[in-house]
């Protein structure tokens, strides 16, 4: 199944009272380029959770989002700054003297100085990284998911234009088997008009059949386009990222159909190679979107 390479995922995890959230959206890019947002304290996360990703997803530009908070007590300590608390009463007392205030100095207020009461966390790294991976693997399968749902609406749509395609090869190569015919039916009406009665030269007018022959035969170029059709289609039901294999694919067709044109003095020929080019242009701009 093939993927497209825009989606979006996300996951959310609690557990003691730690709560993850991670958003992962994804658009065209011409490879895999990962940028995540992250808190401070879970930075050193990034690198781990872009490979976490890369296990899943080849092609795209990935922006991740990553929000995280910490009301557990686990890990966390309340240190009171007793040297700078004993230096604010100090300094209080002395103003109270001073201005002739009535001191009545109580300890709630003075916890609320700056830097008295501090909160000392020290947080376990290793079940931290162990809960992020967790929702970093839901959110990533969410994302593919999508992904393989959007795959399968382009899938649907190519095959239906690659149909539309391989029948107009089809027609043009039942067009070209009697363009030679006609050549000869014209090309000896011509001789004998300007010849009149005289003899044509049975053996000048081969030579110049094949000479034409070999100028405006398209059948190497049918043979191609059906063989790039039945590979495209072959690649469809691939697992694997085919998104480039296709691109290449798409250009070669192009250049067989601007040869069929170039060598066709069919009119029909013409505007059906007009037609082939604006479906393949249709789907070029579908696998621009294919991981």
């Amino acid at each position: 199944m093939i993927k497209s390479m825009t989606g979006y995922g996300r996951a959310k995890l609690s557990k003691d009272d730690r709560e993850y959230q991670i958003e992962i959206k994804s658009v065209n890019h011409r490879y895999l380029d990962i940028s995540v947002r992250i808190p401070k304290q879970l930075s050193y996360l990034e690198e781990t959770i872009k490979k976490e990703i890369a296990k899943k997803v080849k092609r795209g530009k990935i922006d991740v989002f990553v929000t995280f908070e910490n009301n557990s007590l686990e890990g966390k300590e309340i240190k009171i700054n007793t040297e700078l608390a004993k230096a604010y009463i100090d300094e209080l007392k002395k103003l109270a003297e001073k201005e002739n205030i009535l001191s009545d100095i109580q300890v709630t207020e003075i916890s609320k100085y700056p830097d008295v009461l501090n909160i000392q966390s020290s947080q376990d790294d290793e079940k931290i990284t162990e809960e992020v991976l967790e929702t970093i693997t839901i959110a990533t399968d969410n994302l593919v998911q999508m992904r393989e749902t959007e795959g399968n609406k382009i899938s649907e749509d190519l095959l239906k234009r690659l149909n539309i395609i391989n029948k107009k090869v089809e027609e043009i190569a039942k067009l070209s088997t009697g363009l030679i015919e006609e050549y000869v039916v014209k090309l000896e009406e011509r001789i004998n008009e300007i010849l009149k009665n005289q003899e044509i030269d049975k053996t000048r007018l081969a030579q110049e059949v094949v000479i034409y022959a070999d100028k405006c035969s398209i059948e190497e170029e049918v043979t191609r386009l059906n063989s790039h059709i039945s590979q495209f289609k072959n690649l469809l039901n691939s697992n694997e990222a085919i998104g480039k294999k296709l691109d290449f694919i798409i250009q070669e067709m192009n250049r067989e159909v601007n040869t069929i044109g170039s060598k066709s003095n069919c009119l029909e020929i013409t505007n059906l190679v007009i037609e082939l080019k604006t479906e393949l242009e249709d789907v070029r701009e579908q696998v621009q979107n294919i991981e």
